[in-house]
């Protein structure tokens, strides 16, 4: 929790700048972000190199991005007064607003279920298909980011296309797989 207590130093230090809200919401936004970015480049890591470390960090990255996204969304609370009226018209009327409120609300199930009991309750592939709303919910997150930037879109630009390539890579590498295992069905038929 590192980057909460510099949002914290630099909250008290006064270095959050002429608009320290903003400021706040922006970076844990940007980090919530590179936390599921990360999280999701796991796997594409483990088909491209066969590390299995990377799996074991998958959990606790997602996590921690839901959390920032948590953080995100209770700084962006605390501008608009706690006012739920005010955030629903927001929601509502804003569609950068609404991409990201729908991307924290897809990360809320997965991180109500991310313990080995919620695998174990759903069963692995119902848990799975369940998880594999986080594809959705990064890309929300993107789209949040590019519509939320006023000027240079090069930094969303740059995450969207990390994010497509991870998607790819995850295409491509699995592809081959279920081709074979299709291929030995049918033989064995």
């Amino acid at each position: 929790m590192l980057p909460v207590a510099v949002l914290v130093y630099d909250a008290l230090s006064g270095a959050l700048g002429a608009n320290p809200i903003q400021r706040a919401t922006l970076q844990t936004g940007l980090l919530t972000l590179a936390l599921l970015v990360l999280s999701l480049a796991c796997t594409p890591l483990r088909l491209l190199t066969g590390w299995t470390w990377p799996a074991r960090i998958r959990k606790t990255l997602g996590l921690l991005g839901f959390g920032y996204a948590a953080l995100h969304f209770l700084i962006y609370l605390f501008d608009h007064g706690f006012d739920l009226t005010l955030m629903t018209e927001d929601v509502l009327k804003r569609p950068f607003i609404t991409a990201g409120f729908t991307a924290l609300l897809l990360l809320v199930p997965l991180a109500l279920t991310s313990t080995p009991r919620a695998v174990k309750r759903l069963g692995f592939q119902r848990w799975t298909r369940l998880h594999q709303l986080a594809y959705v919910a990064v890309s929300l997150g993107a789209l949040h980011y590019y519509w939320g930037v006023k000027k240079d879109h090069t930094p969303p630009l740059i995450y969207a296309a990390v994010i497509a390539a991870l998607f790819l890579i995850r295409f491509l590498k699995r592809r081959p797989a279920r081709s074979a295992r299709a291929g030995s069905r049918a033989a064995k038929s």
